[in-house]
């Protein structure tokens, strides 16, 4: 058997991106699969997961401290491909190159946009730093032997980091019996609760909208939460704090509209929008029409398949309106989740996406 390891030092155990869609569809497809994570050791669902204990508590620990142990670990593993996740593991991912291995490098973000965005670090230093890392990025890139991004916006970019990029989006993996409740009128968020994704706006939104309950899932700042809960619309607020995902797509059957109204920023491209945003996706998966920012790709995705409406974040009366239209028009409501839920049983799902891991590998070898 092919021998194969996943290594991560920042994700937390059993990422479902890393251990649920890429690794068990390796395992399944009949390699010997390793994952070196943080925490403990043991196997599942086919995956040998190596655990190296907790994570580091300073950030300077987490980038040096734990990617050596991380690092370590997977050298005794002695793969023929390695994959790694995780910026701070560039220099590993050189060093296991010229021990022969194949290297892959996951970037899950656009990092080098994504440190414009960092508020730990003053401002005066992002742009600079950005830089250095991209040049960094490169350097190491180009002697790997592939990379993968997660968002077709990306290519031209990555492309010129390795002439082997590759796209393997982040769709979710394909669940059956995904039935919305659209007699309710309660609408949901799942995810990082930040400003980003403008909650102070659409809990304005829906102050004077009558019953109706916005469930938010996910983990959020004493400071923000605070901010939220001053909200006159707040009453209408049902905060579940962090779930696990069983129970967010529990939530998402008992609801009849997905939200996913995300602020435009540099890891967006701005207004161009990124796929590699999974709640859009599993909104529609489970059969709801969503309500999103107003991107170029989410638009070609949503307004031109009718399976939700596009509005400008920040723009309360927007946001208020599509909320409004959907809630009163249950039979629209219907067939935009109907349409969306479709798309993604065709297009944009895991499945379709574990064929393109699977041939990369095969390549590989």
């Amino acid at each position: 058997m092919i021998k194969v390891c996943h290594m991560t030092s920042v994700h937390a155990p059993e990422d479902v991106r890393i251990f649920k869609k890429e690794c068990v569809s390796l395992a399944r497809a009949g390699y010997d699969t390793y994952l070196v994570e943080q925490g403990e050791t043991y196997d599942k669902n086919g995956v040998h997961i190596i655990g190296v204990g907790t994570q580091e508590n300073s950030r300077f620990a987490r980038m040096f401290k734990m990617t050596k142990r991380v690092y370590e670990a997977a050298l005794k593993v002695d793969a023929d491909i390695y994959h790694f996740h995780d910026p701070e593991l560039l220099p590993y991912g050189l060093k296991l190159k010229k021990k022969g291995k194949k290297v892959i490098f996951d970037s899950h973000e656009n990092t080098s946009q994504l440190i414009l965005e960092k508020k730990y670090i003053p401002g005066f230093l992002r742009v600079g730093i950005s830089k250095a890392y991209k040049s960094y990025e490169k350097k190491i890139c180009k002697k790997l032997d592939v990379v993968i991004y997660v968002t077709p916006n990306v290519r031209k970019q990555f492309k010129a980091l390795n002439k082997n990029a590759l796209f393997i989006a982040n769709y979710p993996l394909l669940i059956d019996n995904t039935i919305p409740d659209f007699t309710n009128r309660n609408i949901f968020f799942g995810g990082m609760i930040i400003p980003a994704w403008h909650h102070e706006d659409i809990i304005r939104a829906i102050e004077d909208i009558h019953d109706v309950t916005y469930t938010l899932c996910g983990t959020v700042s004493e400071k923000y939460l605070g901010q939220l809960s001053s909200l006159n619309g707040w009453s209408k607020v049902n905060y579940l704090g962090q779930v696990s995902h069983e129970r967010v797509y529990e939530e998402l059957n008992n609801s009849c509209i997905g939200l996913a109204i995300a602020e435009p920023a540099p890891n967006t491209n701005w207004n161009e929008g990124t796929l590699g945003v999974t709640k859009l996706f599993e909104e529609m998966m489970a059969g709801l029409p969503v309500i999103c920012s107003n991107f170029e790709l989410w638009k070609k995705i949503v307004e031109e398949n009718d399976c939700g409406i596009c509005v400008n974040p920040g723009n309360v009366d927007e946001i208020k309106k599509a909320i409004n239209k959907l809630l009163n028009d249950k039979n629209l409501a219907e067939t935009m989740g109907t349409n969306g839920r479709r798309l993604v049983e065709q297009k944009y799902n895991w499945l379709v996406e574990s064929e393109k891991l699977i041939s990369l590998y095969k390549q590989l070898i």
